[in-house]
């Protein structure tokens, strides 16, 4: 059996469902990336391009959209790690910074989602072999792209994106048949909200010098 075939082969059930190890093994590290995330690890990056990696074994030549999500995720992961090694997230103490975004950089992120969504969706709905569920797929597609940017800025916002893709995520996964994909997405979401406050206590107190200096 070659490794490939492993990784897409049964590995258990689990309430009626069938988990395979690709699913299984991908996601596990997928959760890993995001509680590495939260501790603002640099190793986050790597461990979200394996994850790509795992999870485009899991889907290609069944949901078209997510393998693709899963080179997109690959990507990103690249230049995610740049900006938290080199770029701009990074603060002159080499910790990485953490700030909310400003309204511009939301409404450019909400538009890049609309726009993406929509154009993605229009894509998979025309070419019925690229997708199962054209709009819920173009949906996660462009939302995790852009929860990814947020993170790789240094953005609070990012939580808020992954949130957004955990409500559609979950219902997706088990209708397609991924079954820990979608018990996986749950445990996201505790992550996420577990982050998000940790981001959000961390923003604040970034901010606070920043305050007092203005103040004198």
């Amino acid at each position: 059996m070659s490794a490939l075939s492993w990784l897409n082969s049964e590995a258990f059930t689990l309430l009626d469902q069938r988990i395979i190890w690709s699913d299984m093994i991908g996601n596990v590290i997928g959760l890993t990336a995001l509680a590495l995330g939260w501790r603002r690890s640099v190793w986050t990056w790597p461990a979200q391009f394996l994850s790509g990696i795992i999870l485009f074994a899991a889907f290609a030549g069944h949901m078209t959209g997510s393998a693709g999500k899963q080179v997109v995720v690959m990507l990103v992961a690249a230049w995610g790690w740049w900006q938290w090694t080199h770029g701009r997230a990074r603060a002159q103490d080499g910790t990485i910074a953490v700030r909310f975004a400003t309204w511009r950089e939301r409404g450019a992120m909400a538009g890049a989602a609309l726009v993406g969504t929509l154009a993605v969706g229009g894509l998979f709905t025309a070419f019925p072999s690229l997708s199962w569920d054209a709009w819920p797929d173009a949906y996660i597609f462009v939302g995790t792209l852009v929860a990814m940017y947020a993170q790789a800025r240094g953005m609070v916002e990012f939580w808020f994106a992954w949130l957004l893709v955990d409500l559609v995520g979950v219902p997706l996964n088990f209708a397609n048949g991924y079954a820990f994909s979608g018990f996986v997405y749950v445990i996201y979401g505790a992550l996420v909200l577990w982050g998000l406050r940790d981001w959000w206590l961390r923003s604040r107190r970034s901010a606070e010098p920043a305050l007092e200096g203005a103040a004198a």
